[in-house]
């Protein structure tokens, strides 16, 4: 009998068992003994700039159900805006380094959530049940899919629970024709929200949701001044193929991202005249411009949005989010870099007495 032959009885009258260590054994060595400790939910929180990311976990954290969330901030842009605004809401906020989450602070995620568990099991942060990462508007989620699937140390304590995508109802039809990143975001998603419907008409929001439910035919939902059920967030989502999208960090060209500091209180009019003639000349080039600002007769800061020519409604907070009390706005643009920005604030009087650092 040939050595083949030989060897495929010798298989069959042993059986797999006696092959692979007895009863508690599997094709891939034996089976644990002693069970892991649950996993730790993760849930990924993507969109283009601009889209309500930031807003919808803002909400999440200040329902029952968010209660003992972590969360992880990855900001496109050297002044952490939306870091600031989070940290009031979680007991717990990190923000990753200046940079694209899905490029190069990839690992730097990875050592982030390995801290927070190992900082958790010693007791040095307060207890938490599941992490919300929030990415930057410009990321690519593949990479980070790919994290969770293929680093088995990061899967021993972490599960990727859903990847949401916030896509907004007015500025979401451009992206999507204009914007890689964008497309990658939807196309990608487990579960996808629509933010700002109020501001925009029944068929141009008609027009928005065919286009999404070509690239993805994942669950759709309508957040409202950025609630929506929990539970739509919060539900394991099904497991699917994502091959498709996984592939490379796909990015614009032409992109600026930079932060304008004053040290003295600004104006109101002055800001609002400035940024109206920035809207006018420059709207589509916008992608966002996000502020904490110290204005003239106001106690808390004023929280300043603006996607392309939509500016929303500006807030006053209770109280600052933390020690530095000065005016930072930060902008990422298309095309439109940081000096004539400066000048034209510079240039508007009122804005007040000191200029930008």
């Amino acid at each position: 009998m040939s050595e083949g032959s030989t060897r495929l009885r010798w298989t069959s009258e042993l059986g797999p068992e006696a092959l692979f260590g007895g009863k508690d054994a599997t094709l891939f060595g034996r089976r644990q003994k002693r069970a892991r400790g649950p996993r730790m939910p993760v849930l990924a929180v993507t969109g283009f700039l601009g889209s309500g990311k930031t807003t919808l976990i803002r909400a999440l954290l200040g329902r029952p159900e968010g209660a003992n969330t972590a969360v992880v901030v990855n900001e496109y842009g050297e002044v952490g805006i939306d870091n600031a605004l989070l940290r009031s809401s979680s007991d717990i906020t990190v923000l990753l380094g200046n940079g694209c989450v899905c490029c190069n602070i990839r690992s730097d995620l990875q050592e982030t959530l390995r801290g927070l568990f190992a900082d958790r099991a010693r007791g040095a942060v307060p207890g938490f049940e599941r992490v919300v990462i929030e990415t930057s508007g410009l990321a690519d989620p593949g990479p980070v899919l790919q994290t969770f699937a293929t680093d088995r140390a990061l899967g021993r304590e972490f599960y990727l629970q859903a990847l949401v995508t916030v896509v907004d109802a007015v500025a979401g039809e451009g992206n999507l024709r204009r914007m890689p990143e964008a497309r990658k975001q939807v196309a990608l998603a487990d579960r996808i929200i629509l933010t700002k419907t109020d501001l925009v008409e029944a068929a141009a929001r008609t027009q928005l949701i065919e286009h999404i439910a070509s690239l993805n035919t994942a669950p759709l939902g309508i957040a409202v001044a950025g609630e929506i059920e929990p539970s739509f967030l919060l539900e394991e989502a099904p497991s699917r193929s994502r091959s498709a999208g996984l592939g490379g960090p796909e990015h614009t060209h032409g992109l600026y991202s930079f932060a304008l500091t004053f040290e003295k209180p600004l104006r109101w009019p002055g800001f609002e005249q400035t940024m109206a003639v920035l809207q006018a000349l420059r709207g589509p080039d916008l992608l966002r411009v996000k502020g904490l600002l110290a204005v003239e007769e106001c106690r808390g800061p004023v929280v300043v949005h603006f996607v392309q020519h939509v500016a929303h409604p500006p807030i006053e907070l209770e109280e600052w989010p933390d020690d530095d009390r000065r005016s930072r706005i930060v902008f990422v643009t298309q095309g439109l870099p940081r000096e004539p920005v400066m000048q034209l604030f510079a240039g508007v009087s009122a804005i007040a007495a000191t200029g930008c650092a």
